[in-house]
């Protein structure tokens, strides 16, 4: 059964409170998404680094619940 955005987003956020994230489904399906996340913990950190707290939040579900997740993430410019 595919994940659907708002889950993505509640795991997200759930580790990254301060975090704005936008997420798009690219095939309509619910397996594959694009997601920026933009979060003050991704500070001093390796854009692979941020990738694996992302992934991390996600509780192994990438690979197998979620098929298929882009990832852009950044810190706040504001």
């Amino acid at each position: 059964m595919p994940m659907e955005a708002r889950e993505i987003e509640a795991m997200i956020l759930e580790a990254f409170p301060d975090a704005r994230i936008e997420i798009k489904d690219l095939a309509g399906d619910g397996d594959h998404y694009a997601a920026t996340v933009i979060s003050a913990a991704f500070k001093g950190k390796t854009r692979v680094a941020q990738h694996q707290l992302v992934y991390g939040a996600l509780q192994g579900r990438m690979g197998g619940v979620l098929h298929a997740l882009a990832l852009t993430t950044g810190v706040p410019q504001d």
